[in-house]
């Protein structure tokens, strides 16, 4: 069953956070993932959350989602976007399977 990363960015760097996107971005389809919302606007309907940068992508697996969230492989370029951006990020495993 898929599963979802889900990451509210505020970019505190932006020219550093360039060179994040470029390395981050080939380790998520190294992961069989693929971006399905990255940078676009939102419009709160409800609540006080003020979103960023919404960035989701969605993984083969909730195995998947955690390997290339978690995995020491990736942990320099995670530092990377955590040195010039603050990020909330969820994994959300996939309640339906659209096969």
């Amino acid at each position: 069953m898929s599963a979802y990363v889900i990451v509210d960015v505020e970019v505190h760097n932006p020219e550093a956070y360039q060179e994040y996107l470029a390395k981050i971005t080939p380790t998520v389809y190294e992961n069989d993932g693929t971006y399905l919302v990255r940078g676009a606007d939102s419009q709160v309907v409800s609540g006080d959350w003020q979103p960023k940068r919404m960035v989701v992508m969605q993984f083969p697996s909730l195995e998947v989602a955690q390997f290339w969230a978690t995995s020491d492989k990736y942990a320099d370029i995670h530092a990377l976007r955590n040195a010039n951006a603050t990020a909330n990020m969820v994994i959300v495993e996939g309640s339906v399977d659209f096969k």
